[in-house]
C-alpha cells in the first residue's frame, strides 16, 4: 500500500502546471502564419531591398521565440530550462558570428599570392 508521502508526490509529478490552450496554440499558429506571410511579401517588394535582410533576421527570432515558448513549453516550464537552452545558444550565435568575421575579414587579408 502506499503511504501519504508517496500518493502526495504521485498526485503532485501528474500534474502539469499551466499550460496554453488550444486556442492560444491557434492564435500563435496564426502569428506565425502572419509573419511568414509578411517575410514573403518582403521578399518581393524591391523597394524593401535595403532592410531585406534585417528584417527577416527580425521575423525569424520572433518567429523562433514564439515556437520555442510555446511549442517546445519553456514558457511554462521552470525557468532554469530556458537558460539552459538560451544559454548554450547564445554562446553558438557568439561563436558562429566570431567565425564568419574571421573567416571574411580576417583571412582574405592573409590570402596575398
Amino acid at each position: 500500500m502506499a503511504t501519504e508521502t508517496q500518493t502526495a508526490a504521485v498526485t503532485d509529478g501528474d500534474e502539469h502546471g499551466g499550460h496554453a490552450t488550444i486556442k492560444t496554440y491557434v492564435m500563435i499558429g496564426v502569428i506565425l502564419t502572419i509573419i511568414t506571410a509578411a517575410e514573403v511579401a518582403i521578399f518581393y517588394i524591391e523597394a524593401l531591398a535595403p532592410v531585406l535582410v534585417p528584417s527577416l533576421l527580425i521575423m525569424s527570432a520572433g518567429k523562433f521565440i514564439l515556437v520555442v515558448y510555446y511549442y517546445m513549453h519553456l514558457k511554462f516550464d521552470s525557468p532554469i530550462f530556458s537558460r539552459v537552452f538560451f544559454g548554450p545558444m547564445l554562446l553558438a550565435i557568439v561563436f558562429v558570428a566570431m567565425g564568419l568575421i574571421v573567416l571574411f575579414k580576417v583571412l582574405p587579408g592573409f590570402a596575398r599570392f
